[in-house]
């Protein structure tokens, strides 16, 4: 019942559910790529992942200093498919689809230093 309980809590937030969603579509991505999709804090994103983690919904590698997530093997398959039928239609999903190109055409050097300068990807 734990793990069912924080699975729960886990979705529980809809930046969390734009986190799952996006890496439903992605094999991975790194930290400074979702927090450029999400537009949020580094320190929220990472708070937000690390709940995420807890859940063993996501997992995560170091890659030198990127460190990148995705979907844990165990993710129920069932939550999946009852996610990206819910989602489909969300238009902070389809936003975040976009934002996601321009955030991949970047250099993850330059996307991690505009982010701590506080400017945007000019990808």
């Amino acid at each position: 019942m734990e793990s069912t309980l924080a699975m729960t809590k886990g979705l529980a937030d809809g930046n969390r559910m734009r986190i799952v969603a996006a890496l439903m579509e992605h094999d991975e991505l790194c930290a400074c790529q979702l927090t450029e999709m999400l537009g949020l804090a580094g320190a929220t994103v990472s708070r937000h992942l690390s709940i995420l983690l807890a859940a063993r919904m996501v997992r995560n590698r170091k890659q030198g200093r990127w460190i990148y997530y995705r979907l844990a093997e165990q993710f129920p398959k069932m939550l999946q498919l009852w996610l990206k039928e819910s989602l489909v239609s969300s238009p902070d999903i389809q936003a975040d689809r976009e934002s996601l190109k321009t955030v991949l055409a970047c250099d993850p050097d330059e996307l991690c230093r505009r982010q701590r300068k506080g400017a945007e990807c000019s990808a």
